[in-house]
């Protein structure tokens, strides 16, 4: 009994000494484990939140009038690294103006950088202009060698000059408007005139346009079909500056009268040879400053929107020749004339030659051929021409125009003459058919001796009458 209660006691002691044991060696790896200097936490350990107060830098930014740039550092996620820059040192902003970000910026290289794929370019150009130190206006370099200075970003410097003995400021190119703008004491924040760009954003801008102009296959939609002529639409040939259009003029007409006529579908109207809407511009403001054509301007202008047709089709390279009643002729015309429905765009296109033509040129040509038909755009009806009292007289029969007031306007595209009357074609008469006149020629008739010989024997009791 006494051997087994000694033997029991021995294991207990065993057991006690091995557990010393494995506690000394626990606690001196643990003392080997920590620093014997132990250091206070770090800035940068510590939350933001317990770092960044109301009276930060970064609460000054977002609260100012530089909404716009503060609106991109929050679009670039930029709000903790910059959190940590200033728990680290103090900084020092360089915002642009609000304008130099909405208008002054190119557009497209303002799109570039909103894009989402584009996300390191943006944080790229703010971090640029922040460098992580405090330079205020007193501490500003002299002369230009000391004046470099690191951003955020790795590799980019900013050089800071002096202008006219320290008074003006410059970052680069851009100059300090408002120098010492938002003073706080984890930073500062100066006022320029315009958006510093760095080198490397720059570069990637450049290398994204040019990639996006170049595809590997040139897309090709389904055929179309000119609903002009019904066909299929072939790419126009290169057609040099100045050449007359393909199409003729009746083709690049709107169909028919209207309000809101089509564009002309001409090969010359992306290219912009011709400025159609200055010539009619000028030809309807030379008519007003002429006197007495007031009324054609009008209907031009403001009943209907030939001037603007008319522009077109002048764009498009075609030449045209408008014959202008004047005031007195207009005054003629009576409310059912001008009341039908396009009546005052019928009444023009047929006052409207697509030719060009001067008072030498009709003259000419009526004096050698005598009568001269020129096409209209009222299809399918002609304007004849012919000399008159030594001058030009349109039109045939009690409808008829003297060339009033010749050249009022010639520009080499436009051509405006001055007539006294109002034009109107002439209806074409419905002729009778010949077969109908054959048929009243064969109707009998009875001769006189017939009738004669008819009425004696009727009187005789021989006939009852004559069949």
């Amino acid at each position: 009994m006494d051997s087994h209660i000694y033997g029991r006691s021995y294991l207990f002691f065993s057991f006690f000494f091995f557990f010393v044991v494995f506690l000394t060696l626990f606690s001196l790896s643990s003392a080997a484990a920590l620093p014997r200097n132990p250091k206070p936490l770090s800035p940068k350990s510590n939350s933001s939140s317990a770092q960044i107060n109301s009276n930060s830098v970064l609460v000054a930014l977002l609260d100012s009038h530089y909404t716009e740039l503060a609106e991109l550092v929050e679009k670039a996620l930029l709000l903790q690294t910059l959190e940590e820059a200033v728990g680290q040192h103090n900084i020092t902003i360089f915002a642009p103006r609000n304008e130099a970000l909405e208008r002054q910026l190119d557009p497209e290289f303002k799109r570039f950088l909103l894009e989402p794929g584009n996300l390191k370019s943006l944080q790229t150009l703010l971090m640029f202009h922040i460098i992580p130190s405090r330079i205020g206006s007193s501490q500003w370099p002299k002369d230009s060698g000391s004046g470099r200075h690191r951003t955020l970003c790795k590799n980019e410097h900013l050089h800071l000059s002096s202008k006219d003995s320290g008074e003006k400021k410059a970052v680069d190119s851009a100059e300090v408007v408002r120098p010492d703008d938002v003073i706080r004491p984890d930073g500062l924040i100066h006022g320029i005139e315009r958006v510093l760009i760095p080198r490397s954003v720059q570069e990637d801008f450049n290398r994204r346009r040019s990639l996006r102009s170049i595809s590997a296959v040139i897309p090709e939609g389904a055929p179309e079909v000119d609903p002009r002529t019904h066909r299929l639409k072939k790419p126009a040939p290169a057609v040099p500056a100045g050449a007359p259009p393909v199409l003729p003029v009746y083709d690049a007409l709107a169909p028919g009268p209207s309000l809101a006529p089509a564009p002309a579908p001409g090969p010359g109207g992306p290219r912009h040879h011709f400025d159609g809407m200055s010539q009619v511009k000028d030809f309807i403001h030379t008519l007003l400053h002429y006197g007495g054509y007031n009324e054609m301007a009008d209907i031009l202008v403001n009943l209907t929107s030939l001037a603007t047709e008319m522009g077109r089709l002048v764009s498009e390279g075609y030449v045209l020749t408008v014959l202008a009643p004047n005031d007195e002729a207009m005054a003629k015309l009576t409310t059912d004339q001008l009341s039908e429905p396009g009546a005052p765009e019928q009444i023009v296109y047929y006052h409207i030659i697509p030719e060009y033509q001067t008072e030498e040129s009709m003259y000419n040509s009526v004096r050698r051929f005598g009568k001269v038909q020129y096409d209209t755009l009222r299809l399918p009806h002609r304007v004849v021409a012919q000399e008159a009292d030594g001058s030009v007289k349109f039109g045939s029969g009690d409808v008829s125009a003297y060339l009033f007031d010749p050249d009022i306007y010639t520009d080499g595209r436009i051509s405006v003459q001055g007539i006294d009357e109002v034009l109107f074609p002439v209806e074409e008469e419905k002729k009778a058919t010949p077969v109908v006149k054959a048929a009243a020629a064969a109707k009998p008739r009875r001769g006189k001796l017939m009738e004669v010989a008819c009425s004696m024997l009727g009187t005789l009791g021989h006939f009852s009458t004559c069949q």
